[in-house]
């Protein structure tokens, strides 16, 4: 099916709304293979963590429902330089009004906002000071909305972590603004970065 896109530059900003007509597919999820038994020597042992917070290797599978509220750890790449490991906890997924994306203008007509709010987490006290994190909504029949918005508005600021989120624990909160055709609805988010995340994201549903 042919891809029909339409970018939207708001004025004095950097930022654009994309409108695509498509059939992406959800984050479906590939069965990952049987965890080993508790003895098999080739699993990470927790023991390997002296900071109490989940191991590099105690992540969630690529793939796994969640409910909102419910935590995710994950590999976590920022960048060239900055890796380490994170959980994500998406809070709420709100409905917001047509007239929160007046900046857009015209090409906005028809689009209704959501506003994916997470909290983030270093679990690892990897340096990963300045960094961010973004989800994806889904509708109603677990595909993309076709709506992809870039930016932020007044209602949904994007969170970048501080200086100090370098340490096991350290947290900030995040926003995500996505769009859906008037309608539809969102009804999940989804992270879908590296580490097998690309084919079978997490998916977390109210």
């Amino acid at each position: 099916m042919k891809h029909v896109r339409t970018t939207l530059l708001a004025a004095g900003a950097a930022t654009f709304l994309l409108s695509a007509c498509g059939s992406a597919e959800p984050g479906q999820s590939v069965p990952a293979p049987p965890s080993s038994s508790a003895a098999a020597p080739a699993e990470p042992s927790a023991t390997e963590s002296s900071t109490g917070a989940a191991p590099a290797g105690d992540v969630t599978k690529p793939g796994t429902e969640l409910k909102l509220g419910e935590r995710a750890v994950v590999p976590f790449k920022y960048g060239t330089t900055k890796s380490g490991t994170i959980a994500i906890t998406v809070t709420a997924i709100e409905k917001g009004a047509n007239a929160d994306l007046a900046k857009y203008g015209d090409k906005a007509k028809g689009i209704t906002p959501y506003y994916l709010r997470a909290t983030i987490e270093n679990v690892d006290g990897a340096d990963l000071s300045y960094s961010s994190v973004s989800l994806r909504a889904l509708g109603e029949d677990g595909r993309s909305t076709g709506v992809i918005i870039t930016g932020s508005t007044d209602q949904c600021k994007s969170g970048t972590s501080g200086k100090d989120f370098s340490t096991p624990g350290a947290k900030f909160e995040s926003c995500t603004l996505q769009g859906a055709r008037e309608g539809s609805a969102v009804t999940a988010a989804t992270f879908d970065k590296g580490d097998g995340y690309d084919k079978s994201p997490l998916v977390w549903k109210g």
